[in-house]
């Protein structure tokens, strides 16, 4: 997700003005997610994860769309949630990833601070991350109370067994991310191709290693 993020800011254009210390010019215009369902898939996407591939869907809903991508990782929930939510990690786990910091939390919600390296410039924005550890579910808005250089970003992970392997754990990521300004359609396209792949291997990666 964060390669394609940056190819897609830097031909977007847009204008960084993130601002800690002010609130974000709206307080949100993509569907909230805050109770997501399982995926259905059909028999041919069933067959994409059982041989280790990475099913992508593009759903659209009154207010915009979103991205899901669904994969079977060989490792417990548990550990999946521990990198999900590792945060100040993240430097580490992924690419171009310049900082990650926890500026609130309590046993429920954590509010991180991320930048990105995009070479020229730097991107700022402020997620606020509601976290249910027994569901296997972390759900995403922008802290809309600071101001990104992201226009809106809501999602989730929802991890649970695979009801392929019962050795394996099931895992869906679904983002609904908007940029400041017009952005082209090609543009749009890479990013929910690209990205939503990208956003996932690395979760894959990580919890898979422990």
């Amino acid at each position: 997700m964060i390669n394609a993020l940056l190819l897609v800011l830097h031909l977007a254009g847009p204008a960084f003005a993130a601002n800690p210390n002010a609130p974000h010019p709206h307080q949100g215009t993509a569907d909230r997610l805050n109770n997501p369902k399982r995926s259905k898939l059909t028999a041919a996407e069933e067959e994409v994860i059982k041989s280790g591939g990475i099913v992508k869907k593009q759903v659209r809903t009154e207010k915009g769309g979103r991205g899901i991508a669904v994969l079977d990782i060989a490792a417990n929930k548990r550990d999946i949630m521990k990198v999900i939510t590792d945060y100040e990690e993240y430097p580490n786990f992924i690419e171009r990833m310049e900082k990650a910091e926890i500026y609130k939390e309590n046993e429920k919600e954590i509010f991180t601070a991320f930048t990105l390296n995009a070479t020229v410039s730097k991107i700022e924005y402020y997620i606020y991350h509601k976290v249910d550890k027994r569901r296997g579910l972390v759900t995403w808005t922008l802290d809309y109370s600071r101001e990104s250089d992201l226009d809106d970003s809501v999602g989730y992970w929802l991890a649970y067994r695979s009801p392929d392997d019962p050795k394996k754990t099931r895992l869906e990521y679904s983002v609904d991310l908007r940029l400041k300004g017009w952005v082209p359609g090609f543009v749009e396209k890479l990013l929910a191709d690209q990205g939503l792949e990208d956003a996932t291997k690395w979760v894959k990666k990580q919890s898979e290693s422990r």
